[in-house]
């Protein structure tokens, strides 16, 4: 069974910087889409950054514009754990992170941004204050 754990939140003040990590166990697919997504109480999840990731060609990415060129999505594939590392963060960043899995044939960091996941993490709190 597949399971994310994510960590690396916390409160930090606009303009600071926090590194997320997710855990992934008990995959065994060589192909997949990985996305952090973000949500705040009473709105709807929202896509923060995708990749897609396989054993041949250098990673795919996306990213929301609300994020492009403070935050990166990488990954660690012998230590099976995704990343988001997050600059320059604003209030507007203050959410929920979670961490999404789902297998994929061949594709685009901009197809995994809209895919629908199949595994989900528990979430990891970033609050930014002003």
């Amino acid at each position: 069974q597949v399971q994310l754990v994510e960590s690396g939140g916390g409160s930090v003040q606009a303009g600071g910087a926090l590194k997320l990590s997710c855990a992934v166990s008990g995959y065994t697919y060589r192909t997949s889409c990985m996305g952090w997504f973000r949500q705040v109480p009473g709105k709807e999840r929202e896509g923060v950054a995708a990749v897609y990731i396989d054993d041949i060609d250098a990673p795919s990415t996306f990213y929301a514009d609300s994020v492009k060129g403070r935050f990166t999505i990488s990954q660690d594939n012998a230590n099976n754990t995704l990343y988001l590392q997050m600059h320059s963060l604003k209030p507007e960043d203050t959410a929920m992170y979670y961490c999404a899995l789902r297998p994929s044939g061949f594709a685009t960091g901009a197809y995994c941004f809209g895919a629908a996941y199949d595994s989900w993490g528990q979430g990891t709190q970033v609050t930014v204050s002003s």
